[in-house]
């Protein structure tokens, strides 16, 4: 298609550029989305702030035109030049020292060694060590340490000739030193070329040596005569190779050399395709050879690459990619092969990644933020999935067999329409296996972890007190009247620990429903204490004793359910896999028998963190007063792991309070976490942290809420 047609097909809305001559075209700003591309050759195109929705790119050749690539051999061939000049002025300078006929002969060769010991530093210093701030820091000691010391010398020396042209020697001597530090800087610019010319051709890099080594040659025979031509013409040639050995290890991802690379690609990329700032969501680019295609944001707006479709893509890893996920080298390998398999992807960035079919078998994604990624039929056998954020993930017809999922963030909008899983671990290195025995049945797992997702559990330490339960659930159902509440089983998990499991819409405010139900359970049960120390004349321990004896009472919930109540045991199936920010905590967070600390300490830092800061840095406010006692109970040694769990709580529901000031009996609820905190205290010595932390922190805190 000639680009008189191209015009032409655009202009009447045609969609059709399969196999067409776009090289040069500009569609800056237009809006392409569902545009066919195959097989096209874009080289130099301008998609730039384009909308390409849906765009196909299958097999599409981008890069630069015939023009752009002469540019960039003139402006490489002119960068070699440049290099090869300051190559050959310092290996002349340095040559010189070592055949100087002078009186100060033996202070000149002094000088002369130790700047060629510093070449073979500086050198050594790149070599192992790249383009980083290490290097440069290593470097400037050695530049430093080499031009005292080489200073010193030279006076020695001209103390041998009673001084006679100490000032000269000093002067050819800091000369000398000058010439090492600009010499390491032609290494540096040699490097860069090599990096830049890889992609541009080999005629500048053939230039580049060229260059070094016979300017090296001529400039030690017009500075230092032919004795010094060994000399220069050696000291260029390193720096040629040494430039080679750089340029291959940035090209193969080295991050001690990543700044070369940065600079290399985006010396390709001049002329190229450019995709800046378009909107390339669900564009498919598999099989298409993306060498200097330019994908950067740009001031107005950012590169959409959502789930872009990158399968067999060419080069890729030549392209211009900014900050996106795709300057993850792990990351572009597996969008491109589609095979993670063993692989680590932990804390990777895979949001809104096309991973549809990838092979992810026993990958580690721990911490990876999968969110609203889409994984149909991908293979995640033994993957660990630790962690994780998977919300509005799709996992239809994904493999999950033998995965860990242990604490993964999931919501209500993850997709596990269908998912192929026999069985799953809770906890890392294969612990917690469910179903403890045996396979899931065909959907099963679905089943399971879909209601998770549509309930809030409710969980009770030392029992619960059924008349307090009762009288706070009918008080939550008032005040939701638009939110089915609905009692869906009861687990009685041993050592008085009750879950209530609740049933809401999947749309519901969980965390909402948490706060109410807290906030009136603590209520009902104040008053329902005080009533019993009235007419049984109870201690504190006996109304323990009360309460845990009323948890076989289930009769007295019955009427709040809108279908019968099912009993479930402790080893019911699943029971460790609710969705963690949906876990209403009643005394201490705990599943089964385990408490767990983290993430416990997750659930009081995000209610921490809604409150709003102190407006005078010098002056902490409740935030910052909460988030101190927080740390210094998390690392407190002298507290054991039940008395960490009920501390944190105590911290969680402070921070409630300090975000509903107008909450009923505040004091009652600021006088029992109080007691709670303190509890451990008079088993502990005066001089422990937490014991001095809390004298201090917990009146300041009383003091903001307004309870003292």
């Amino acid at each position: 298609m000639k680009a008189t047609e191209v015009l032409n097909c655009y202009a009447r809305g045609e969609r059709d550029f399969r196999h067409a001559n776009l090289r040069g075209q500009n569609f800056k700003g237009q809006d392409l989305s569902g545009a066919d591309f195959s097989d096209a050759d874009i080289r130099g195109t301008n998609f730039s702030n384009s909308i390409l929705k849906g765009a196909n790119f299958t097999g599409a050749q981008a890069g630069i035109q015939r023009r752009w690539w002469w540019v960039q051999q003139v402006l490489a061939f002119l960068l070699s030049a440049l290099a090869g000049f300051l190559s050959a002025s310092s290996g002349a300078l340095i040559a010189a020292l070592f055949i100087d006929t002078s009186s100060q002969r033996t202070a000149f060769f002094i000088a002369g060694i130790v700047i060629l010991g510093l070449m073979v530093i500086v050198f050594g210093v790149i070599a192992r060590q790249g383009f980083t701030a290490k290097a440069f820091s290593t470097i400037a000691v050695a530049v430093a340490a080499a031009f005292a010391f080489a200073v010193a010398g030279a006076f020695a020396g001209a103390f041998a000739g009673a001084f006679a042209g100490a000032g000269a020697v000093a002067g050819a001597v800091a000369g000398a030193v000058a010439g090492a530090v600009i010499f390491a800087f032609a290494v540096a610019v040699a490097v860069t070329v090599a990096v830049t010319v890889a992609g541009a051709g080999a005629v500048a890099v053939a230039g580049a040596g060229a260059v070094a080594v016979a300017g090296a040659g001529a400039g030690a025979v017009a500075v230092a005569g032919a004795g010094a031509v060994a000399v220069a013409v050696t000291g260029a040639s390193a720096s040629l190779l040494l430039a080679i050995y750089c340029s291959r290890r940035a090209l193969k991802g080295d991050e001690k050399f990543a700044i070369l690379r940065v600079f290399g690609i985006a010396f390709g990329a001049m002329g190229g395709t450019s995709f800046c700032g378009a909107d390339l969501t669900h564009a498919n680019f598999s099989h298409a050879l993306l060498r200097r295609a330019n994908f950067n944001p740009t001031k107005q707006r950012q590169t959409i690459l959502e789930w872009v479709n990158w399968q067999g893509a060419k080069c890729l890893d030549r392209a211009r990619v900014g900050n996106s996920m795709l300057a993850n080298p792990a990351v572009r390998e597996l969008f491109v092969t589609r095979d993670g398999s063993h692989q680590s992807y932990i804390d990777a960035n895979l949001r809104a990644a096309n991973l549809n079919g990838v092979n992810l078998q026993g990958a580690d994604l721990t911490w990876a933020d999968l969110t609203c990624a889409t994984l149909h039929y991908a293979n995640l056998t033994n993957a660990s999935l630790s962690e994780s954020l998977v919300l509005h993930t799709d996992f239809s017809n994904a493999t999950l067999t033998g995965a860990c999922l242990e604490a993964w963030n999931i919501d209500s909008q993850t997709i596990l329409d269908q998912v192929d899983c026999q069985y799953v671990y809770l906890l890392r290195n294969q612990q917690e296996r469910r179903p403890s025995s045996g396979d899931f049945a065909p959907g099963e797992f679905t089943k399971l972890f879909q209601e998770v997702l549509s309930t809030v559990d409710l969980i009770f330490r030392n029992g619960v007190d059924w008349k307090a339960f009762v009288a706070a659930f009918k008080q939550v159902q008032v005040e939701n009247q638009d939110t089915p509440l609905e009692i869906q089983s009861i687990e009685n998990k041993g050592d008085g620990v009750i879950v209530v499991r609740v049933n809401v819409p999947p749309e519901t405010d969980k965390a909402r429903i948490h706060s109410e139900f807290n906030q009136q359970y603590e209520v009902e049960l104040k008053a329902l204490e005080a009533k019993y120390q009235a007419e049984l004349k109870a201690k504190e321990g006996e109304i323990a004793i009360y309460r845990e004896q009323s948890a076989n009472m289930w009769a007295a919930i019955n009427s709040l359910a809108n279908r019968p109540v099912n009993i479930i045991n402790e080893n019911t199936l699943m029971n460790n896999s609710t969705d963690q920010s949906q876990n209403v905590t009643i005394g201490g967070n705990v599943t089964g028998s385990t408490i767990n600390l983290g993430e416990i300490s997750g659930s009081v830092s995000n209610v921490v963190n809604q409150l709003p800061s102190s407006p005078d840095p010098d002056q902490p406010g409740l935030k910052e007063l909460l988030t101190e006692l927080q740390a210094t109970i998390e690392t407190a040694d002298e507290l054991s792991l039940e008395d960490k769990a009920d501390a944190l709580e105590q911290v969680k529901l402070m921070a409630e309070l300090g975000q509903n000031p107008q909450t009923p009996n505040k004091e009652g609820i600021w006088r029992k976490a109080w007691k709670i905190l303190n509890a451990p205290i008079p088993g502990l010595p005066e001089t422990a942290t937490i014991v001095k932390s809390f004298a201090e922190i917990l009146p300041a805190i009383a003091k903001i809420l307004g309870v003292m």
